[in-house]
């Protein structure tokens, strides 16, 4: 028994090491990429409406690009690494905004595909190595399923300025069938979420292939977080059970 209650003590030492090592910069910095997705996701269709909806859209981008950062910066090599990824992207959107002429958006989305993509590796390799479920594991959990719902929406909007016909708009008027900033994470999670209303309908093979991607990744990524999150629950309660015993 007392060797039982001595590996228990050991294996509740572990887990404080092993989270040091891979969380962000900042304590709950995963529950504030969360809310800084949640943000942009449920002010875009309000924002394209306004004067300055761009500027707005602009903001809110780099805060939740920034907050990326945050929440992956947990080692030095890890922030320096996505500092070059986010940097061209940051500073692409910002003189797209104030000198189209000289950045093309096509700087900002090439350069937003590749850091959410590294985003959301790193963090979905975070989830699977925590040894515990808290708030922390949660909330990155989620912020990086919503992340792939952006991830996605920066490359149906790469595509659609490649070729302005990959995307085809079966319902509403003709002033607004044009894919950008709204309307592509709507697309993108209605696809990320294979739900698939008919109303925006990916027409060139290029488009038809990044939808497919997207919808297996979305399935497969919540079958093993579901799984894993289940695994890590199972084995706290047995832990809990094993530590009454003794």
């Amino acid at each position: 028994m007392p060797e039982d209650i001595q590996l228990a003590q050991e294996k509740k030492k572990r887990p404080a090491v092993l989270i040091s090592r891979h969380e962000g910069v900042l304590r709950f910095s995963g529950v504030q990429f969360l809310l800084a997705l949640i943000l942009l996701i449920v002010t875009g269709p309000f924002v394209d409406r306004l004067e300055y909806g761009m500027l707005i859209e602009s903001v809110l981008i780099t805060l939740v690009l920034f907050s990326a950062l945050l929440a992956i910066g947990g080692r030095r090599s890890t922030l320096i690494r996505g500092s070059v990824l986010v940097i061209p992207a940051l500073v692409g959107k910002w003189v797209n905004y104030f000198r189209p002429d000289l950045a093309p958006p096509e700087i900002f989305l090439g350069a937003g595909v590749l850091f959410t993509g590294y985003v959301v590796l790193h963090l979905f390799t975070f989830i699977l190595r925590a040894p515990r479920v808290n708030v922390e594991i949660l909330c990155t959990a989620i912020a990086n399923y919503l992340l792939l719902g952006l991830l996605w929406s920066f490359g149906y909007l790469l595509i659609a300025r490649v070729n302005p016909d990959a995307f085809i708009f079966s319902y509403g008027a003709a002033s607004g069938h044009m894919l950008k900033g709204a309307t592509s994470i709507y697309f993108s999670f209605a696809t990320l979420c294979t739900v698939g209303y008919g109303d925006i309908v990916p027409a060139s093979n290029d488009a038809r292939m990044l939808a497919v991607l997207e919808a297996i990744v979305g399935m497969f990524y919540m079958t093993m977080l579901v799984a894993r999150l289940v695994t890590l629950y199972s084995s706290k309660e047995r832990d809990n059970d094993w530590a009454a015993e003794d």
